[in-house]
């Protein structure tokens, strides 16, 4: 059940989306309260789960890792094994950044970085395609980024 979050704690929120390395003095100062309540907020916030973690986003091109794929993964059979051993499998290959079950005619979309085709090639090859349970793979090549975040849209909660 989700926790009940009024307007300071989505400031609060809002805030460390955009920008985790602020302090609690700072925060405190944008949202209107003194330090001790706005980090006991934070607290009860992290202790609920709703903020998962800190962490620092990195610029994929920037260090090279040029090119993005979304494979849609189907499998040959949907076995009480298959599903989590695909699954299992998939996230210890670090090319993997994120991976979810669908429903329809794809069991599975992977957002999947690597330097380049060539790269992604070996990892298909050498790794995805070579999955016992793994029937079918459809890849797409990103070609351009329209638009890529992490913040939650909290407005849409009140």
């Amino acid at each position: 059940m989700p926790m009940d979050l009024d307007a300071v704690d989505r400031h609060i929120l809002t805030l460390l989306q955009t920008d985790a390395e602020l302090s609690t003095a700072e925060i405190a100062d944008r949202v209107g309260l003194s330090q001790a309540p706005c980090w006991r907020r934070i607290r009860r916030m992290e202790e609920a789960g709703i903020i998962r973690m800190h962490a620092t986003l990195l610029d994929r091109k920037k260090l090279g890792l040029n090119v993005l794929i979304f494979a849609h993964v189907k499998l040959a059979a949907h076995g009480r094994e298959n599903l989590p051993a695909f699954e299992d499998t998939v996230r210890r290959f670090p090319e993997v950044l994120e991976c979810y079950t669908l429903l329809g005619a794809t069991d599975y979309i992977l957002k999947v970085v690597t330097k380049d085709v060539e790269s992604y090639e070996r990892f298909f090859r050498e790794h995805l395609s070579q999955l016992p349970a793994v029937q079918e793979t459809n890849s797409a090549i990103a070609l351009s980024e329209i638009k890529n975040t992490t913040a939650l849209p909290l407005s849409l909660l009140g």
